[in-house]
Formats: C-alpha cells, structure tokens, sequence
C-alpha cells in the first residue's frame, strides 16, 4: 500500500511537470536561448569583449581589486561601466523583426554589427542555488549590437547561432542603446590626470616657463609642515598663506581631464606640443612615482572677440595637455585646473596686500 502511494506521488508530480511545460510553451513559440540578450547578475561578470569590423576591439576586464581595465592596460571609466553593466542587466525585447524586413535587417548587422562576449563566474555544480561548487570563468553569452530603429528607440540585436534577429530595448529609458557599446579604446578610458592625497605626495613643482618668477616648489615634509621654494631664486619662502597653501597641495585626489584627443591630425598636435607650455605640473609620490603634465593654450575661434574688440588668440574656457608619460593629448577646462595652477603670489601675504 505505501509503494502505491508513492508510485502514485510521483506519477502526479510528472503530470504536473508535463501540464506546467504545455502551458509554458502555449505562451510563447520563441525559444529562451535566442532572446537570452539580459544578464541576470552582473556581479559575477567578469570580463566583456566588443569587437566591429573594423578590427577594432575593447577588451573590459575586472581586476582581482574588483576595478575594472581596459585592454589589460589602462583604467577603465568607472560610469561608463557601470552603464554599460546596467544596460546589460535590463535588455528587454521589444518585438521580433518581421519577415519583411528580416533580409534588410540582417545584410546591415552583417556589415556593421558589435560583436559582444560576456565571461561570467559559473558553478560546474549549482544545486537549487544552496549547493555550489567547482567556480570558473565561462563564456555565458555572445550576441550582435546592430543599428537603430527608425523611433530611436529600439536597437536590433542577433543571439549567435541565431538567424532570427530582435528590436531590443530598455524599459524606462528614451532612447536606443546601442550607443553604449562601443569599441574605441579611448571611450572606455579612465579620465584621471591626478588622483594622489597628500599622505601620498612628497612634492609638485609648477613652473610657468613664460614667466619664471610665478613657478615654485611645494614639499610636504610630514603631511603638517610644508616648504614653498621659489623655482627662479631657489630659495625658501617662510611668509606664506599656510591654509592657501594647504588648500592647493590638497587638491590634487580628483583632477580630470575633459576629453581625449589623440585623434587630432599629427601635425596640428605637433604645432600645439612644439609651442611653450603655459604650465608644467610635476607631482612626485613618496613611492617615487613621479607624474607629469605640460598644458598648452587652446587657439581661440575664429571670429570670437574680447571686450575691447580684439581678436582672442586663446581659448578662454579650454586648453590642451600632454600627459601619461606623452602617450596622451588631451582637452582639459580651466575651470578643474585653476585650483593646481596658482602662480607664487597667489600664497605671498605681501602680494596679496598689494
């Protein structure tokens, strides 16, 4: 009587189990693994690949700091990661592209598609989420970014292996985002010119090469006691504003930079590097590390005037930089920049009474 009352047990679960699946399946003819495109959890994401065809490709890594890079070389821009991951994570079909345009559709991906590979760590034993073992890093997904959809909304997208390409979506946002995976290197780059605390600095030095007697030299000798040096004399400036002073050798944890521009045709960024810097900044750490930044005028717009009517030679709100060791040509605002670039007198109490 007990065996048949199990017997009877399981033959109920399995009919259970075949109606749950008839009903499922009644729902939706679409098969999951074609329009898999969201990840459940991006904590686990370990790496991601884009790819074009124009054999252009970004490699996105997290560290074992849990940071991410770029390209196993340089920091990634933690915002523009973090958007992508929230992108990841919130992909939701808007419709499959129709028969009419499904030949259109897929000539245009073949042609311009982002190839996107997400790693992920896996378990090789997963037993209802409570019995995990044997952890490794796996390829979970790989799909295509194409084009935009006519609205701006919508963003076609191809699970491979598939032929049956998708309009995909974000629910909540306005707007289509295949913008968001891009494949230049710099787009993903962290934009960081400074980011030391004083406890970490052991001096920096700004010279003004067209002007020698507004250059100096600060030295932190014990995060308390600082020594201001005039560059042109060499010689100690005892009659300093202490908090002035402090205020400028404590802003160097978040200076960055505006943009990239290491795109500029050669020689216009050869015309702009070959000119006097207006400013050169050297920040050497206690580690040793020493950090350099030399800032070139930006040239004024054509046409754009001062008060006086004068023709401005300079752009008054932007300029260039060589940073990076010269690897980088940026565009930076003066508006970060004046806090770093204070002439000596700025810290004189005798300038400052004249």
């Amino acid at each position: 009587m007990k065996n048949k009352i199990i017997l009877f047990a399981i033959a109920a679960l399995l009919m259970l189990v075949a109606i749950l699946l008839v009903i499922t399946n009644s729902k939706s003819t679409i098969k999951k693994e074609i329009i898999d495109f969201a990840v459940d959890d991006t904590a686990n994401i370990t790496m991601i690949f884009l790819s074009d065809k124009n054999n252009r490709s970004v490699t996105l890594k997290r560290t074992d700091q849990g940071q991410w890079s770029v390209n196993e070389e340089y920091r990634a821009h933690k915002e523009s990661v973090d958007l992508l991951l929230k992108t990841m994570i919130n992909l939701a079909i808007m419709e499959p592209v129709s028969d009419v345009a499904h030949n259109t559709v897929i000539k245009v991906m073949a042609a311009s598609a982002i190839k996107v590979e997400i790693y992920q760590l896996v378990y090789r034993i997963n037993l209802f989420n409570k019995i995990r073992l044997f952890r490794h890093e796996k390829l979970t997904r790989t799909y295509y970014v194409g084009h935009v959809t006519q609205n701006n909304i919508g963003t076609y997208m191809l699970i491979e292996g598939s032929t049956q390409p998708f309009i995909v979506y974000m629910p909540g946002f306005r707007g289509f985002v295949a913008s968001r995976y891009r494949t230049l290197e710099t787009d993903w780059r962290d934009h960081t010119v400074f980011n030391t605390k004083l406890k970490n600095i052991a001096s920096v030095t700004v010279e003004f090469p067209a002007q020698p007697d507004r250059s100096y030299k600060v030295v932190n000798k014990n995060d308390r006691d600082l020594t201001l040096i005039s560059v042109k004399s060499n010689n100690e400036i005892d009659d300093y504003d202490t908090l002035a002073l402090f205020q400028f050798i404590t802003s160097f944890e978040n200076i960055r930079f505006e943009a990239f521009k290491n795109d500029m045709h050669p020689e216009i960024i050869d015309s702009i590097t070959s000119s006097q810097p207006m400013h050169i900044i050297t920040l050497i750490e206690k580690s040793g590390k020493q950090h350099v930044v030399k800032n070139y005028y930006k040239p004024g717009f054509y046409g754009e005037v001062d008060y006086k009517g004068d023709p401005l030679l300079h752009d008054r709100d932007r300029f260039y930089s060589v940073l990076n060791d010269g690897r980088d040509f940026t565009m930076n605002q003066y508006f970060v920049f004046d806090k770093i670039t204070r002439p000596l007198s700025y810290f004189l109490h005798n300038e400052k009474q004249n």
